[in-house]
């Protein structure tokens, strides 16, 4: 489901009745640091996985996930314990800030293992209205950067629950005229996989593991490779 401007209205009438909704206040470079789990600062523009802070049946990472009969965009699940999923890089609604920070606006968008099968961004964003479950998903298709009215279903924010444990929430204060709603995402299953939804609960905690070396960039190249070779296609060396 696309984002209109008649689904962003509904999001704002649906969760503006919330108690937990009306949160204000704007973020700034004094807020606290966001440690992954090594206790280094996140960093922005560097990929890190997000994986469940609660092992075992809390599950495993982050990832894309392709709902059947519904395939593109893409949507933010989340995979089986063991499984660190797909690494995220983070965007500040403030470029000249290089650090992610609580309760700051942020993009967050994944890097993709493979060539990309829809023709949608990998940014995350609040959209898919569930009549059924009454509840907005998390999904991709979002608008990286610009902040402000237009973009304001692709701002999300990281709050601390424990020393290495952290939860999101969908609270933009990128528009200084927009209502500052505030929620909190936890994960449910919408009856095919493990997903990111908006709630009026506590959350769900997750930890930022640092991707080392980077591999990703040489998966991606692998996957690329492959194809060339099955598709007789030839082979660019980089």
């Amino acid at each position: 489901m696309k984002t209109t401007t008649a689904s962003v209205f509904l999001l704002f009438i649906i969760f503006s009745v919330t108690p937990s909704s009306f949160l204000f206040g704007v973020a700034n470079a004094t807020n606290e640091p966001v440690l992954d789990i090594d206790g280094n600062e996140v960093q922005t523009g560097t990929p890190y996985y997000v994986v469940s802070s609660i092992w075992g049946a809390g599950g495993g990472g982050l990832a894309l996930g392709r709902p059947s009969g519904n395939k593109c965009p893409e949507v933010v699940a989340q995979r089986r314990s063991g499984d660190d999923g797909i690494p995220v890089i983070f965007s500040n609604s403030d470029s000249n800030d290089g650090v992610v920070r609580l309760s700051s606006d942020l993009n967050i968008e994944f890097i993709p293992l493979r060539p990309k099968l829809c023709r949608t961004t990998t940014v995350w964003k609040v959209d898919d209205y569930d009549h059924s479950a009454g509840k907005w998903w998390v999904i991709t298709d979002g608008v990286k950067g610009n902040p402000g009215a237009n973009t304001l279903t692709s701002w999300f924010r990281i709050e601390k629950v424990s020393d290495i444990g952290y939860k999101f929430k969908y609270c933009p204060a990128v528009c200084g005229t927009c209502p500052a709603l505030c929620n909190e995402i936890e994960r449910d299953f919408d009856g095919e996989m493990v997903r990111l939804a908006l709630s009026t609960g506590n959350g769900w905690p997750f930890y930022f593991k640092k991707v080392e070396n980077q591999p990703w960039r040489f998966n991606k190249f692998f996957i690329f490779r492959l194809k060339a070779i099955i598709m007789h296609e030839p082979v660019v060396t980089i």
